[in-house]
């Protein structure tokens, strides 16, 4: 029986790996399982799985967990010291889908224990990914991707030499403001923004679809992950969703990897790997689809990716300061003290600010510096939108 822990077991990601896992839920030993506010949700499925302890991230909701796990076996627990306890207890594989930077710390967690980690929280390898690959190495884990881009381009990897790849090119829907003109976006509400054409995703990761800030901690990620440089990660527009990466060799070849826009292929992939099993996912009719469409990417309409590419150039301790701002910027955006335009903005003056401080930007990647650059990074966000008010 193999031992799981899923972090984040109660947003998309989690509750798709859950999907998987109840299919056959006897192979499985679910160890951990965390989440956020939904408490009915993470003690519901803590139960009917019998994982051992079930972690809520709000330590003021530790009663109420309490109180809906009474009568079963399932041991309670809050905060972040917990979470980080929860990823220390042995696991086969582990699946890191906590949103933003808070889920670093369990994950680097879980590979100290060994464990085979699926990770689907890309702000791991954006904010610290030569301390996250270093930690896997050192303790013999195994990282797997979990974002489609990142499997479509592990598998389409397969027993292919690094050194003969040229380019790696992800896709991005375009999100919801794909067909918008310019114009309008200054003036994008929360709940436009919100509604993803595609894809069945949180609030925050459809918002950061439409501003493209996802596909932009996906680019930094696909340089961290793979190993490659900034100039060989493309992006291309794709408002299908069926091609979801492509490799390109240096005999000119592209091998792409499609499927249905559904994040159980990826899920499924990463659970069973190295074995493929069949997953409960739609089968593509390329006939029926009739055409897939690419262009470039539209610097004015999604100036995230030009930031993506000035913190891969900068390095250090830059990626730690682009996520959490563009973390920080989302929070007021969503709060309507800003507009969509203005957390470009407000990641752009807080990275200048990093700039021209170097030696706050090039202190040595330890945990410690990333979490204290988080916060100083998060502190500022707030008092550019502070000044801007005022």
């Amino acid at each position: 029986m193999r031992r799981v822990s899923i972090f984040g077991a109660t947003g998309s990601i989690g509750q798709n790996t859950i999907d998987l896992i109840d299919r056959n839920p006897d192979a499985y030993d679910v160890v951990a399982l965390t989440g956020g506010a939904n408490i009915h949700k993470l003690a519901e499925d803590a139960k009917r799985l019998r994982a051992n302890v079930a972690v809520t991230a709000h330590q003021d909701r530790l009663e109420d967990l309490r109180a809906a796990l009474a009568g079963s076996d399932v041991q309670a627990a809050a905060g972040s010291m917990a979470l980080t306890e929860a990823a220390a207890r042995p696991a086969d594989w582990v699946m890191s889908a906590i949103v933003g930077a808070a889920g670093l710390p369990p994950g680097l967690e879980a590979l100290k224990q060994g464990a085979t980690l699926a990770l689907a929280n890309k702000e791991t390898l954006v904010c610290a990914g030569p301390l996250v690959l270093d930690t896997a190495r050192q303790h013999n884990a195994t990282l797997l991707p979990v974002d489609s881009e990142h499997s479509a381009v592990f598998q389409a990897l397969a027993g292919e030499d690094m050194s003969a790849v040229e380019r790696i090119i992800i896709t991005a829907s375009g999100g919801a403001f794909r067909d918008w003109p310019l114009g309008d976006l200054a003036n994008a509400t929360v709940e436009q923004a919100s509604n993803h054409p595609n894809w069945n995703m949180g609030q925050r990761i459809t918002i950061d679809s439409a501003s493209m800030f996802n596909k932009a901690l996906e680019v930094i990620e696909t340089k961290e992950y793979f190993g490659v440089s900034p100039e060989q990660v493309e992006v291309l527009v794709h408002p299908e969703s069926i091609v979801h990466a492509l490799v390109g060799f240096n005999d000119g070849a592209l091998m792409a990897h499609m499927g249905a826009p559904d994040m159980r292929h990826a899920i499924g992939y990463a659970l069973h790997w190295p074995a493929r099993q069949d997953l409960p996912v739609e089968r593509l009719n390329l006939a029926k689809l009739g055409q897939l469409r690419f262009s470039e990417p539209d610097d004015a309409r999604y100036p995230a990716l030009k930031l993506a590419r000035h913190v891969m150039q900068r390095g250090g301790l830059s990626g730690a300061v682009f996520n959490a701002a563009k973390e920080r910027a989302l929070d007021h955006f969503i709060a309507r003290r800003i507009g969509f335009l203005s957390m470009a903005d407000c990641v752009a003056a807080v990275l200048d600010r990093f700039d021209a401080q170097s030696s706050l930007i090039d202190a040595p990647l330890t945990l410690d510096n990333v979490l204290q650059t988080d916060h100083l990074a998060r502190k500022w966000v707030d008092e550019a939108i502070s000044q801007r008010a005022g």
